[in-house]
């Protein structure tokens, strides 16, 4: 289970499943140069908008995806 802050918690489950899933399997990664699947990762909140920062699936590099909750 990734860890959230509380607030990026409470974003998170706003989103529906099939939303995550494409959210968390479309991820660039600069070192593979394509979308990857982000895996460990965490979320916080950064000004409103909800940040995910963990590891690409394939290099192993660090990848992080930004959703903007509007």
């Amino acid at each position: 289970m990734p860890k959230f802050t509380d607030s990026a918690s409470r974003l998170w489950e706003v989103v529906p499943l099939e939303r995550k899933k494409s959210l968390l399997s479309n991820v660039w990664c600069g070192k593979c140069r394509h979308e990857v699947t982000i895996a460990n990762f965490t979320g916080v909140v950064k000004a409103g908008d909800l940040l995910l920062v963990g590891k690409c699936t394939e290099c192993r590099d660090d990848v992080a995806k930004l959703i903007a909750m509007v």
